[in-house]
């Protein structure tokens, strides 16, 4: 009931009355003329992109090239690739121009731009942020911010939008022995090393200064993750989150570009609001943050450890397994109490290998900071045991160990892997799990982990991030932190997520990964709430699940700092104010307000 209370309170008080119904439209008569655009053009020295689908080169017509064509498909898997275009996405909501394998006789069908922005600003300075933010509101056109792409709820989509693509925008990353505020706010008390990231780089660019000064900074596990966009102020797990908190607890100090064009420091004496609301209220949503000062620590030695759970023979019944990976989530909150953090991968018929060959299993690697192997084989003994009754007869259970003397040895090794993209055919849900939840039924949990399996012919494929509790947990007591307040009582995030393979099976997919698969973590964490970085974009209660009781807060500053709205996205504060009027046979279409 509160759940639903804070949900329709979400869509109260925060509307743009004073905005045109809809936005303009490449199909509407206030569209800017052709001059318009070409001084806009001018304004930004030549960096207005006219996009293109990334897959263009393999359809009939002027730009038809089987060479790049051949060139797109091989490395349409790669999100290094995608996000090096302005139109190409590592989590499409939609595929409208698939990539070709013309060597096999694929015919090319249909290509359209989609959902994908009209216009890009490839901006390189601040000056070329502001300018697209004062055309799109004088046009009122739609305006999309993008650095990277790595985004699953189609914040950087947008139908008939000028997209600013702030990846160039690169000032430089600036590292801190000791820590002083940029205006000598005497109300931040971190006197420890700190790194200014300015602008739109990737964890892979700030990786590279840390390391080489063997400090540790909590940052995106797949190091082509933008720094300072969505990550960082949806709250941000990390290999470190455990030990050191959620990425935005980091975040000592930003400079915000506002919806007025003017630049902002926020901190905790300066626009101390929207300080807050960027330290996990969301990205996108009150301004677009061109840099970042963050905290970071002295680098400890790491034991890892490689747990892998199997069937020994190919079986129909998976109950062993599903018991076994109960069993497993039990004692996360023991081994996470004692230091350990990590990542894990589990199902009964995964799409992909897990490990090795298998499809079929569970598998982690977690790893404790600052203690020896022998303390961290003693930490995990009880795990063990527990698997022990099943290895040998129905389950092979294999443990490895690792020994790395730095943090960032520990993350070049296990940690630092680029993911795959992946495709529009998918939906997937998340739900943080505290550890009552995880250790007080036993029965209740089973029961959980049974439902959010599946069955065999569903290839669900079921993650979960060890990512929460220790620090994450005593950071209950900052002020200015905007994160969903669930993470403050969680240890770990179970996600689940399922694909189809043609049209007439999408909705059924959705609704049970809403319905069934996410009911079912729900019940057993009724009071918690989802990572909105890895959430249901189709959660009808999104506000509560992603915002917790912040949400109306972060009406009131959205409002402040943004009062035209001009700074939507899906499931972002505020966009309960819009709706997307689709078009047929598609699910995008104009921007339109909704009266509320």
């Amino acid at each position: 009931m509160v759940s639903r209370v804070l949900f329709l309170l979400a869509f109260a008080g925060i509307g743009y009355a004073s905005q045109s119904a809809c936005k303009c439209t490449p199909e509407d008569s206030c569209w800017p003329s052709v001059d318009a655009w070409n001084a806009l053009n001018t304004t930004v020295t030549g960096k207005l992109i006219h996009n293109l689908p990334v897959a263009i080169s393999c359809y009939p017509g002027t730009y038809q090239n089987d060479e790049e064509c051949a060139h797109v498909y091989s490395q349409w898997y790669n999100s290094t690739f995608q996000e090096l275009s302005p139109v190409g996405y590592v989590y499409p909501t939609g595929v409208s121009c698939p990539a070709v394998d013309l060597s096999k006789g694929q015919n090319p069908e249909k290509c359209i731009l989609g959902a994908a922005p009209v216009y890009t600003i490839n901006a390189t300075e601040p000056a070329e942020l502001a300018a697209g933010i004062e055309f799109a509101q004088k046009n009122n056109v739609r305006l999309v911010i993008r650095n990277t792409g790595h985004d699953m709820l189609g914040k950087s989509e947008g139908y008939g939008a000028l997209q600013i693509w702030i990846k160039y925008i690169q000032t430089g990353i600036d590292f801190h022995e000791t820590y002083t505020a940029s205006d000598k706010c005497a109300s931040s008390d971190w006197t420890g090393s700190a790194i200014t990231i300015g602008g739109g780089y990737v964890w892979e660019d700030v990786y590279d200064v840390a390391f080489k000064r063997n400090v540790v900074i909590v940052g995106g596990g797949d190091p082509t993750v933008g720094c300072i966009g969505g990550y960082t102020q949806g709250g941000g797990h990390s290999p470190a989150s455990h030990d050191y908190g959620l990425a935005a607890d980091q975040v000592l100090e930003a400079q915000v570009m506002l919806a007025s064009g003017s630049i902002v420091t926020a901190n905790a004496c300066q626009n101390s609001d929207l300080y807050f609301a960027i330290r996990g209220g969301g990205g996108g949503s009150y301004g677009v943050v061109t840099s970042m000062t963050v905290k970071v620590y002295p680098s400890k030695p790491v034991v890892a450890q490689s747990l892998t759970v199997s069937p020994i023979t190919a079986s129909e019944d998976t109950d062993a397994l599903l018991d076994a990976v109960t069993d497993i989530h039990e004692q996360y909150p023991s081994i996470m109490d004692e230091g350990f953090s990590g990542y894990g991968s589990w199902s009964i018929n995964s799409p992909t290998k897990l490990f090795a060959n298998e499809t079929v299993g569970y598998v982690h690697t977690a790893a404790v900071m600052g203690k020896s192997l022998a303390e961290a084989q003693k930490i995990s003994a009880p795990l063990l045991k527990a698997l022990q009754k099943y290895n040998g007869t129905s389950l092979s259970v294999s443990v490895s160990w690792f020994e790395f003397p730095t943090y960032a040895a520990y993350y070049q090794a296990v940690s630092g892997r680029k993911e795959s993209v992946g495709t529009g055919n998918s939906a997937l849900t998340s739900r943080m799990i505290g550890k009552t939840a995880l250790t007080s039924s036993r029965a209740q949990l089973r029961t959980m982990v049974g439902v959010i399996a599946g069955e065999a012919n569903e290839y669900t494929i079921n993650n979960v991030e060890l990512v929460a509790g220790g620090k994450v947990l005593t950071d209950v007591n900052d002020k200015y932190s905007s994160v969903n307040p669930a993470w403050r009582s969680a240890y770990i995030v179970e996600v689940v997520a399922r694909g189809w393979a043609d049209e007439s099976t999408a909705q059924s997919v959705k609704d049970d990964i809403t319905y069934t698969k996410g009911a079912a973590m729900s019940l057993l964490t009724p009071t918690l709430g989802s990572y909105m970085n890895e959430a249901d974009r189709n959660d009808p209660l999104w506000a509560s699940n992603f915002y917790g009781t912040n949400y109306l807060r972060l009406a009131a500053i959205k409002k402040k700092y943004d009062p035209t709205g001009l700074f939507y996205c899906p499931t972002c504060v505020g966009s309960p104010s819009w709706y997307q009027q689709y078009l047929p046979g598609t699910h995008y279409g104009p921007l339109c307000l909704t009266g509320i």
